[in-house]
This record gives structure tokens, C-alpha cells and sequence, in this order.
């Protein structure tokens, strides 16, 4: 250890129950070494699986239970971790080392407002009075870029967005000022504008010399705030080094891969796990427009919906929105959290009733309209959701949820469809074997393959992606966005695909929308908008946007 290291890790080992017949369990974590120093951004990155929150949980002495815990060194300035009781180490965490989770939601006490969760710690940890801890978390609040930090205060996690829950979590993270910030995945699933603000937040703590964990499985996150990387596989780190080293001049494979499958990167239609072309050539912006080469399947025309709020009276989630997409086709649709995507999605597939407006699916009449009217055309739109477990009934098997699906929701037994259910799993990468196993014991990635596989076994014609990747590890993301353009391709189905990640909807998209506060604000073909915007609010988005250096 340097004099200058705060943290000081060396050949860390965590596994997890107890010895059988002798033998150690395997070890989630492997021999771990790193260190970081005042000032400093490290970023641990690997995908689910590779160790990496349990290396930053055992940093904090909550490995968990039944975890075994060993190493040759593990000091935070100076002092040994190792041997700390539970009070030793209540007193290092918040004081000494923040730490910052990727749900806010399920960190903040749901009970009690967000300026009463972080005044609590300045409560048992200082000698401040009640007016100054008052001021001092508002200006918490404040520093971390929420607006209205009065009202925000009085306001409990579920009143807020996620993007303010996340930068309220962080204001309780360094309420302290420790001197160690441990971020473990704090931009997952937020919109860019709210990913640019928390990692520059980050940054800018680290500018004041707070040394930075960051963990994630995103490196075009990473390049935009770490020092240095490490990147993890399999409870290893397999390669380390400067920012620049590890992501502009890898040497392990698997680094090579992840930087490959970053979507962003690569032109619609090629492949994003092997970099090859599909057998039909990969689509460009010099070929005709797509309304000269394919019939429209989905229209919007000028929807609008309002709700009513209890604070607002009401206000307007879509604002005169029109769309048209294309057989064969996919249009992205990107903005900000709440700028009334999902909304939009809601109206097209016929869950939300427009205010004005209509939807026509096939030339025909969809909405507004009655579900019983709708019924009968119900199988010709599909729908992928962000998280599919949450719409999977767990108490059916794999074989029973596609055997619904094919069947149309109609009273059917899984035997009577078994070839159409193998047949299905196999187009979408999985084995049949598959059919028997319930939701729960599949990976994030089985399970997205399996919404997919349930979304096309209706034969559908257009299918509502509603980020479909955006919780996934990049090469499992890569994997599930090559399967949606090889679909799309061999079954000619239009997408209409959101994303609050432009990397992605830049490499899916024929035709980008941009979205904010309701209003459609600019489209087009997709490197046109991408490489010249003409709205202000595009230019801007762009502008957050993560990228390899």
C-alpha cells in the first residue's frame, strides 16, 4: 500500500455456504486486488454474475449471510477492515465510505420523506442542530441538482422520479462527506440526460477529493467518468489499466467483446455479438424512403391524452402525436423519463384510450375503440416489455405462457402445442428443454427470449418494444437486439421501439422520433436526426449521450 491509497484491496476471496465432503465452495469472488487513492474514479466493470456488487458490498462489511470472507489485505486508510464488529462498522459506513445503489426506490425508506432519511444521518453522526441540519439538507439536495429542494424534501420516494430518487440517494450517500463513494450501477435504466447529471455529480466529487467506485456493466457509462477500469469475469479481474488502455487498446478477449457489442457503435443491420452483415445487406440511408417500399402497419394519428392529477388538476402525457410505421421497418422512439413514450406505446397497443385523435392498425380502424371490437385483431400487434418477469405469471412453466400465446389466451393444454412451443423456443436461441422450467430459474436473458418468443407466436405483424434491453448486461443487450433484426428481417415486422439509450435506438432504427413533454419534436431517418439535428432539444440530448472516446 502507498502512502496515497485510501483503499487498498488485496487478493480478496468471498464464497458463499458451507463445505461438502471436504471441498471449499467456489468462490464468488477470486482473488480480487485493487486500490484507489483521494481524487480518484475507479470503475469495476463486468456483466450479472461477474462478482462485481459483491466485491463492493464486502467493502462495506455486508457480504451477506452465510458468506466467508478472507484476504491477504483489505485497509481503508490505513486501517485494517477485516476484524471490525458490526458497530466499527456502522460507524465506517455513511462516515467514512458512501454507498449508492442502483434501485433508489427500494434503498429510500418508503415511510419517510427524503430530506427526513438524510437528516437522520446527520442526526446520529454530528453535533448539528435542527435548523442547521435543515439547511444543510436542502443544500444537499440542492448540490445534487433537484429543483425545488423545499418541496422535494417534504416528499417521499414514490412522489418522486427516478431520476430525482437516484440524486436524492446520493445525497444521502455523501451527507457525511466520506471519503469513499461507492456507486454500484447508479445509472441503470435512466434516461441520458439523468445519466449525464449523475456521472458528472460523481465527478465532481471526486474533484473535491472524494476517491469513486463506480460499478457497472456499461463502458460507455465508464469512459465517461473512470480513471482507471478493471474489468471483472467470473469473480476475476481479468484486465486492468488506465481509462484509455482498457477501452481503447484492450488485451483480453472478453474486454474486446464487451467493447464490440456496444450497440451504438455499429451501422443498422450488422451484427452486433459477431460484426457480420445478416444475409440481406444491411440497410443504408441512400436507399428509398420506407413509405415507397413497404405498406404502413401502425398509425397515430394526432393522439392526445390528459390525466388528472391530485396536485395539477390534469395535465397532457401525449400532445397530438403522429406515427407511422412501416412492414419490415423499425421507428425508435427516445426522450427523457416522462416525456410520454410508455403513454404513447399504451395508446398504440390499445390499453389507453386517446383523448383525441385515432390509431389504425392495417388501414383499419384500432382506436379508440372497444376491446371486444379489437378482439378479434388482437394477435396481429405484440408487445416486449423492459422487465418480463414482472408480466409472466409465475406460477406457469415456460411451455404454458407460449402455449397461451399461441393459442390467444383461449383455455389451451401446453402437449396440444409442444412442436409449435419447441419450434418457438428455437427461433429465439433456446432450447425446448426449456418448456418445463418455470420463469424465476431463468437468466435475465432467457427470460427476455422468452417474451420475445411469446410476442411472435401469434404471427403478429408489428410489435411494441418497449425497452426491451435497457436492464440487460451489454453482450446479453447485443445477443436479444441481433435476435429482434433476424426476426424482423426473416418475418418482415415492423418495430416501434423505445429507448431512453441512443446507442441502441441509433443501431435498430430505419426512423427516429424525439420525444419531450408530450410533443413529438423532430423525425426522420435515423443519421439524419443523429447527424444533424435541427431542434435544440435533439442537439442537447445528443450532447449527453455516453460514447467510447
Amino acid at each position: 500500500m502507498t502512502s496515497t491509497d485510501l483503499l487498498h484491496v488485496e487478493n480478496l476471496t468471498v464464497s458463499f455456504g458451507s463445505r461438502r465432503r471436504g471441498l471449499e465452495p467456489a468462490p464468488v469472488v477470486d482473488g480480487v486486488s485493487l486500490t484507489i487513492t483521494p481524487g480518484e474514479c475507479l470503475a469495476l466493470v463486468g456483466e450479472s454474475g461477474s462478482g462485481k456488487s459483491v466485491t463492493a458490498r464486502t467493502l462495506i462489511g455486508l457480504a451477506g449471510s452465510g458468506s466467508r470472507v478472507s484476504a491477504d489485505r483489505l485497509e481503508f486508510a490505513g486501517r485494517s477492515l477485516t476484524s471490525l464488529n458490526g458497530g466499527q462498522w456502522r460507524r465506517v459506513r455513511g462516515q467514512q465510505i458512501g454507498f449508492v445503489l442502483q434501485d433508489a426506490l427500494v434503498s429510500l425508506d418508503p415511510l419517510r420523506t427524503v430530506g427526513r432519511e438524510i437528516e437522520d444521518a446527520l442526526r446520529l453522526h454530528t453535533t448539528l442542530g435542527a435548523t442547521e441540519r435543515r439547511k444543510r439538507v436542502l443544500q444537499l439536495l440542492d448540490d445534487v441538482g433537484i429543483p425545488d429542494p423545499e418541496l422535494r424534501a417534504g416528499q417521499r420516494a414514490d412522489e418522486l422520479s427516478g431520476g430525482m430518487r437516484q440524486r436524492a440517494l446520493i445525497a444521502a450517500a455523501i451527507a457525511l462527506e466520506p471519503r469513499l463513494i461507492i456507486a454500484d450501477e447508479p445509472t441503470t435504466a435512466l434516461d441520458v440526460s439523468i445519466q449525464s447529471q449523475i456521472l458528472a455529480m460523481l465527478g465532481t466529487l471526486a474533484s473535491r477529493g472524494a476517491a469513486v467506485l463506480i460499478i457497472s456493466h456499461d463502458l460507455s457509462v465508464v469512459a465517461r467518468i473512470a480513471d482507471r477500469v478493471a474489468v471483472m469475469r467470473a469473480g476475476r479481474i481479468v484486465e486492468a489499466g488506465t481509462r484509455s488502455e482498457v477501452l481503447d487498446r484492450p488485451q483480453h478477449e472478453y474486454t474486446r467483446a464487451l467493447i464490440r457489442a456496444i450497440p451504438g457503435a455499429h451501422p443498422r443491420g450488422q451484427r452486433l455479438v459477431t460484426g457480420a452483415r445478416p444475409p440481406t445487406q444491411a440497410r443504408t440511408g441512400d436507399e428509398p424512403a420506407a413509405s415507397a417500399v413497404q405498406p404502413a402497419v401502425l398509425q397515430l394519428a394526432h393522439v392526445t391524452k390528459r390525466f388528472a392529477t391530485a396536485s395539477r388538476g390534469s395535465f397532457t402525457a401525449v400532445d397530438d402525436v403522429s406515427l407511422t410505421v412501416h412492414a419490415g421497418r423499425t421507428l425508435g422512439l427516445v426522450g427523457e423519463s416522462g416525456s410520454g413514450k410508455t403513454t404513447t406505446a399504451r395508446i398504440a397497443l390499445g390499453l389507453t384510450t386517446p383523448d383525441a385523435g385515432h390509431v389504425r392498425l392495417l388501414g383499419s380502424p384500432w382506436a379508440p375503440l372497444s376491446e371486444t371490437a379489437r378482439r378479434g385483431r388482437r394477435s396481429i400487434m405484440g408487445a416486449i416489455y423492459q422487465d418480463p418477469f414482472s408480466s409472466f405469471d409465475p406460477r406457469w412453466s415456460v411451455g404454458r405462457l407460449l402455449a397461451d400465446a399461441v393459442s390467444g389466451g383461449r383455455t389451451s393444454r401446453q402437449r396440444t402445442h409442444t412442436d409449435r412451443i419447441a419450434a418457438l423456443l428455437e427461433s429465439v436461441g433456446l432450447d425446448a428443454s426449456l418448456m418445463n422450467r418455470h420463469t424465476r430459474s431463468l437468466s435475465g436473458g432467457q427470460r427476455q427470449r422468452v417474451a420475445i418468443a411469446r410476442a411472435i407466436a401469434p404471427e403478429p405483424r408489428v410489435i411494441v418494444c418497449d425497452e426491451p434491453v435497457s436492464s440487460l448486461d451489454v453482450s446479453v443487450q447485443a445477443q436479444v437486439l441481433d435476435l429482434l433484426d433476424e426476426l424482423q428481417e426473416r418475418l418482415s415486422l415492423a418495430y416501434l421501439f423505445i429507448s431512453h439509450d441512443l446507442g441502441v435506438i441509433r443501431h435498430v432504427s430505419d426512423t427516429v422520433a424525439v420525444m419531450r413533454a408530450g410533443r413529438l419534436l423532430e423525425t426522420g431517418d435515423t443519421e439524419q436526426v443523429f447527424d444533424a439535428p435541427q431542434h435544440p432539444y435533439t442537439r442537447a440530448l445528443l450532447s449527453s449521450a455516453d460514447s467510447l472516446p
